[in-house]
């Protein structure tokens, strides 16, 4: 008998082994167990092919209506067509040369259909599909196989694989399948009436009925949760047990100076997160947080607030920003709101005061080396850097506080590698502008504690967001220039944001959510800023900013931007987050279609940030009521922030909203879905601390303790890893 270990050469054989491993990367039993049905057909049931979408790998159960081979005009051979239905629609079957097929694919039959659908002269059809016909009661002596069962489970398929093979593949794996022990507890088990493993795995496959499969498949999607949760529960008593410098705050110091010279108050909301993550630094253990907020919310005042009560304690701070606009942008930020504050060591320094230091990777040499021994020696409390930081050259006196800004752009290594350049565990503050569902949070930030800023400043202005169809509408494109003309005679400044670097490239780095097809006709900023500089917005001052320019060019422009000597930045997305000049009033996205709701929730945030209110126009041509401009209405209609990232994540695939593809790795969900499974996931979290607080190491639950260490030794479980 085998076990969920074996491989599945020794059961299927060696040339269906290597298909399966080709296909989709299975070498063991339990891999192929966990290869889950998409849906079940019942028998009897014909598919409704009025459904069927062109360009779809589709698996029907429909019945022959028609069959007729006929010779080729022009040219020699023949055509088989047969015609299918589910008695309200019809879809063709071809076949070249294949007469041969007309003794089985009789009229009446029925059968499983599996192929890509396309069209030919206005008629849907499937071209040489795969199939296999559900035996009749004249055909005894195939009556006893997997079509005498009454659900049909529907694979994820290839065209070398269909559903159905791999259907039969999981039969002889299940026939072949010891008893498979379990590793839920049983008192979980129970409480919920879910079904054992060796059970809930045979009934989703081969269920006796819908209600047996609903079970089974809640259980296996149970398991998931609970693993994962486990993981993320020990994971944060381990945290709680290290050892740290607490970093209590120092009456008479930097943070309070800084405090007393605010021009503002903070919004109640950053009162309460600046006075959990104070708590956090006071303790003796690292504080682990994430600080999410809507767009302008004031993150960066908090995270500051956080890194100068270090400063005061004698330690350092360090910001890892993912661009070097980003982090250019966080020096002039610090630098201004803190002002003398700022220049410790000189001449014009305040009392309480600090240095701040740039490292980025493409200083000069000169630069560098004062940043460096900025760094090394302690004079420097506030480094800011991009991935330079994490170079061997670069070292702190006592590091005590690392702050990572849009931690999705950062893999887990490199996270790590900055927390070693701490001689004691630091404390660490990871921060997002992109809110995030409870549920997700849950799931992927389940080791940290969560702060949320919701609130916006006193005086944020209103964002007013149009989408403009060009296709439809092209003067209304027009007229978005004369917009920007209007704003910048008026003493204001506009952002135009393309896709785009260059035309007709799909390398651009600064480019990262894309939905649909790639597309030759997407706008750059190297064609859009000189149409633009000679056409519409001829006589503004004109500049492009993108991530393959100089670090000085970029820098000098976003400074010049700053400062009002240009009235028009043509962008791709390096403006997206942390950009902050509030004299910028309009925002014209071109291609809108192709970024994600959340990114054009982020690139309309660096509006409307002064006095004046902003306008958002999203330029497109998706056509009316398509999934793309149902999205851009979506942003237009709503300034919430987490309505908009819960309508984002929903239209994403799972592994990339569990950030699997950020670690390079397979995630391990198959069937949890965070959005949809909220309260399986807070089942499990809660029977997940339950085991954890009353028995850490699992020493009464070794099958638990091995399921979990597979799960932990997986590198797609590095994706939870935030720390």
């Amino acid at each position: 008998m085998a076990t969920l270990d074996t491989k599945l050469v020794n059961v299927l054989g060696d040339r269906t082994a290597k298909v399966l491993y080709k296909n989709f990367g299975y070498m063991t039993i339990a891999d192929l167990l966990r290869h889950y049905p998409r849906r079940y057909m019942v028998r009897g049931e014909l598919t409704d092919i009025q459904t069927l979408q062109e360009g779809d790998e589709v698996t029907i159960l429909a019945q022959i209506h028609s069959a007729v081979n006929r010779p080729l005009h022009g040219r020699k051979g023949s055509i088989f067509e047969v015609v299918v239905t589910d008695g309200s629609a019809k879809l063709s079957l071809t076949f070249f040369n294949q007469a041969w097929r007309e003794k089985e694919l009789r009229v009446g039959r029925q059968g499983l259909f599996a192929g890509k659908v396309g069209s030919f002269n206005g008629k849907r059809q499937l071209a040489h599909p795969e199939y296999e016909l559900i035996p009749d009661g004249n055909d005894v002596d195939s009556a006893v196989n997997k079509f005498a069962g009454k659900y049909l489970p529907v694979y994820s398929a290839t065209s070398k694989l269909p559903s159905w093979k791999i259907a039969q593949c999981l039969e002889l794996v299940i026939d072949a399948l010891d008893e498979v022990e379990d590793y839920l507890p049983e008192e979980i088990k129970s409480k919920h009436g879910y079904p054992a493993l060796h059970e809930a795995l045979v009934q989703v496959h081969n269920p006796a009925d819908l209600d047996h499969a609903d079970r089974a498949r809640e259980r296996l999607t149970f398991d998931e949760a609970f693993l994962l949760q486990l993981l993320l529960a020990r994971r944060r008593i381990e945290i709680q047990q290290l050892d740290a410098v607490a970093r209590p705050i120092r009456r008479g110091g930097l943070l309070e100076n800084f405090d007393s010279e605010l021009p503002f108050e903070l919004t109640a909301g950053q009162k309460k997160v600046s006075s959990e993550i104070e708590n956090d630094l006071s303790a003796p253990h690292p504080m682990h947080r994430l600080l999410q907020g809507e767009v302008g919310s004031g993150k960066t005042i908090v995270a500051l607030r956080a890194m100068l009560a270090v400063v005061d304690s004698g330690g350092q701070a360090a910001l890892l920003a993912p661009t070097e606009v980003l982090a250019s942008q966080h020096v002039r930020t610090f630098e201004k709101l803190l002002g003398p504050l700022a220049q410790g060591g000189t001449l014009d320094a305040a009392e309480n005061s600090t240095r701040i230091t740039l490292i980025t990777g493409s200083q000069n040499a000169a630069s560098r080396r004062e940043s460096l021994a900025l760094a090394g020696s302690g004079d420097a409390g506030i480094i800011i850097g991009t991935h330079a930081l994490l170079n061997e050259s670069v070292q702190f006196q006592d590091l005590g506080l690392i702050v990572i800004d849009e931690q999705h752009r950062f893999g887990v290594e490199q996270r790590d590698l900055l927390k070693t350049k701490a001689s004691i565990p630091p404390h660490v503050l990871v921060m997002t502008a992109t809110p995030i569902p409870r549920t997700v949070a849950m799931t992927i930030f389940g080791d940290l504690d969560i702060s949320t800023l919701r609130e916006l400043p006193l005086g944020r202005q209103p964002i007013t967001t149009h989408v403009i169809p060009a296709l439809e509408k092209p003067h209304h494109v027009e007229r978005a220039w004369e917009r920007i003309r209007e704003e910048v005679a008026q003493g204001r400044q506009a952002y135009v944001v393309a896709p785009r670097i260059v035309a007709g490239t799909d390398d651009d780095a600064d480019m990262d959510f894309l939905f649909g097809e790639e597309t030759p006709t997407l706008t750059s900023v190297e064609e859009l800023g000189p149409q633009l500089h000679s056409g519409p917005l001829s006589g503004l001052r004109v500049a492009p900013m993108h991530g393959k320019l100089s670090n000085e060019v970029k820098d000098q422009t976003m400074r010049a931007f700053a400062q009002g000597e240009i009235d028009v930045l043509i962008s791709t997305t390096v403006i997206e987050v942390g950009v902050d000049v509030p004299n910028a009033t309009v925002m014209v996205i071109m291609d809108a279609d192709r970024f994600g709701v959340s990114q054009l929730h982020q690139l309309r945030g660096r509006v409307g940030r002064g006095t004046s209110p902003g306008l958002c126009l999203l330029v497109t041509n998706a056509v009316t009521e398509s999934p793309a401009r149902i999205r851009l209405d979506a942003v237009a209609v709503s300034q919430d922030g987490f309505e908009l990232s819960r309508i984002d994540l929903e239209q994403r695939r799972e592994g990339d909203v569990l950030g699997s593809s950020q670690s390079g790795a397979r995630s391990h969900l198959k069937l949890l879905k965070v959005l949809r499974d909220e309260p399986l996931i807070e089942l499990a979290r809660l029977d997940a601390l339950s085991i954890v607080e009353k028995d850490f190491s699992l020493k009464e639950y070794p099958r638990l303790a091995d399921e979990l260490e597979i799960l932990e030794q997986d590198s797609s479980s590095q994706f939870i890893d935030k720390g």
